[in-house]
């Protein structure tokens, strides 16, 4: 009879099985944690939105203050408003292609794994300039690739709603911070990663330019 050798054990590989499963839950966790914090964020932000808009009262005198903003110049910068990051500014809505998503100051990477990011420095909604608004192409703004030309696009805030029509839609190098550029009218510029089911991070930006109707 042959005797049975028995078999060599290998320590390190068995901690490494344990290893590797313990950081395949932990990816786990996060992911579920990551996926139900921004829906709690997104239900509980669009709730005291809507609040905001069915008790708005808007008097006179506001409304007369809102139409002497809007005509401000752009070039005297002192009279635009800023945010603290984190202060969330209200919601993107375009219609046609499902997209209804709160949007915030900022664009760390808490915010957009939460929401959009509206890019600071750039115009606020009602204001004139160049509203930017960043999202990411695998949650948010996966939508945009359906997005067409004379698609209607709502900003709505705790002050009002905004209206824009899509002009343009166009692929452009991570480099290029153009789109961001002011304008002397008022305008908005959605951008996301490009292309949208690129595996790991996307080379290039997709934008949309839109004016306020």
């Amino acid at each position: 009879m042959i005797p049975l050798v028995p078999r060599a054990k290998f320590p390190a590989l068995q901690h490494s099985r344990w290893l590797f499963l313990a950081l395949a839950i932990a990816s786990l966790g996060y992911v579920a944690f990551s996926l139900v914090d921004a829906q709690s964020f997104q239900a509980y932000e669009n709730w005291r939105l809507n609040q905001a808009a069915k008790n708005a009262r808007q008097p006179s005198a506001q409304a007369e203050s809102k139409v002497v903003s809007a005509s401000l110049s752009l070039r005297d910068h002192s009279q635009r408003k800023t945010l603290a990051l984190g202060s969330v500014l209200g919601r993107v809505e375009i219609g046609r292609i499902g997209v209804a998503v709160i949007i915030v100051e900022g664009t760390s990477g808490k915010t957009l794994r939460r929401a959009v990011g509206h890019v600071p420095g750039t115009a606020l909604p009602g204001e004139p300039g160049n509203v930017a608004i960043t999202g990411h192409r695998d949650t948010f703004f996966r939508a945009l690739r359906n997005i067409r030309e004379d698609d209607e696009i709502t900003l709505m805030t705790f002050n009002g709603s905004y209206r824009y029509r899509v002009d343009s839609m166009k692929v452009v190098e991570a480099e290029d911070t153009q789109v961001l550029n002011d304008s002397d009218e008022s305008i908005l510029t959605l951008v996301t990663c490009y292309p949208f089911y690129f595996v790991g991070p996307a080379p290039k930006r997709f934008i949309v330019r839109a004016h306020r109707i």
